[in-house]
C-alpha cells in the first residue's frame, strides 16, 4: 500500500448520506422489473452530457429533484406535472425502489430515476442553462456545528446548480432545521445568477405535498422554510 493509499480521502460536498437497509421484497422485484427502463446509476452514464429527450422518448423541459428519498413527495409532484420529465436522483436504494412502485401504481410516464451523487449528474452530465428547475426538499441537516461544511446547500454547490438552470429557471429549497434555512438563504442570496423570488422567505407553495415527515416537524415545533430563487 502507498502512503497516498494510507491516506483518507479529502471529503468534499456530496448530495447523499450512506444508508444501509434491505428492500422488502416488493421493493426488490419492482427494482428487478422497472430499473432497467426507468433507472440508471449516475457512475454507469457515459460520459458527456445527458440526452434526457432520448431517455424520456420526448422533448420537454426538464426538472432535477435531488434527493427523493421514499418518493412520497416525488410521485405526486410528477404526477402533478406530466408537462416535465421528471427526474430524481437518490443513493437509497429502497427509497428508489419504493418510488417506482408509486410510479407503476400512479401510471406515470414522466419519472425517470438516477442512483448516485448529484453533485458528479450536475458536474458531468447536465448541460448548462439546461434545466426548469432544481428542487432540494429537505436535505440531511448535518446538525452538529462540526459537520455544517458537509452540508449540500453551500455556495459552491449553488453556483453550479444555478448554472444549470436555464433563464427563469427556479431552485427551489426547504427545510425544517432553522439554523440550515438561515444558511440556505445566505448562500442562495449571494449566488449572482440567482434572484429571490421573495422578500425572504416564500410561502409555503400549496403545490407542495405534506409528508409525515414535514407533518411530525410541525407536531414536534419545528418551521418548514421554502426558498424560491430563480436564475437571472
Amino acid at each position: 500500500m502507498t502512503p497516498t493509499d494510507q491516506e483518507p480521502r479529502k471529503r468534499s460536498v456530496v448530495s447523499f448520506v450512506h444508508r444501509g437497509g434491505r428492500m422488502t421484497v416488493g421493493q426488490a422485484r419492482a427494482w428487478e422489473r422497472r430499473w432497467g427502463e426507468l433507472g440508471r446509476q449516475v457512475p454507469d452514464l457515459p460520459p458527456g452530457p445527458l440526452d434526457a429527450d432520448s431517455w424520456f422518448g420526448r422533448p420537454a423541459p426538464l426538472l432535477l429533484e435531488i434527493g427523493s428519498g421514499m418518493g412520497e413527495t416525488t410521485a405526486q409532484l410528477a404526477a402533478a406535472a406530466p408537462e416535465l420529465n421528471y427526474l430524481a436522483v437518490e443513493v437509497y436504494q429502497p427509497g428508489l425502489a419504493q418510488l417506482m412502485l408509486r410510479a407503476e401504481a400512479m401510471e406515470l410516464r414522466n419519472l425517470r430515476l438516477l442512483r448516485g451523487d448529484a453533485v458528479v449528474l450536475l458536474g458531468e452530465h447536465i448541460t448548462p442553462g439546461s434545466l426548469h428547475g432544481v428542487r432540494i426538499y429537505f436535505p440531511d441537516p448535518w446538525p452538529k456545528k462540526k459537520h455544517h461544511k458537509r452540508r449540500l446547500v453551500q455556495a459552491g454547490f449553488v453556483a453550479l446548480a444555478a448554472s444549470r438552470l436555464a433563464p427563469g429557471g427556479v431552485l427551489h429549497c426547504a427545510t425544517d432545521v432553522e439554523d440550515y434555512a438561515e444558511q440556505m438563504l445566505e448562500v442562495l442570496s449571494a449566488e449572482p445568477l440567482l434572484r429571490n423570488r421573495y422578500d425572504g422567505w416564500a410561502p409555503r407553495p400549496d403545490w407542495r405535498p405534506l409528508t409525515k415527515f414535514e407533518a411530525r416537524a410541525e407536531v414536534e415545533g419545528r418551521i418548514s422554510r421554502d426558498l424560491l430563487f430563480e436564475r437571472v
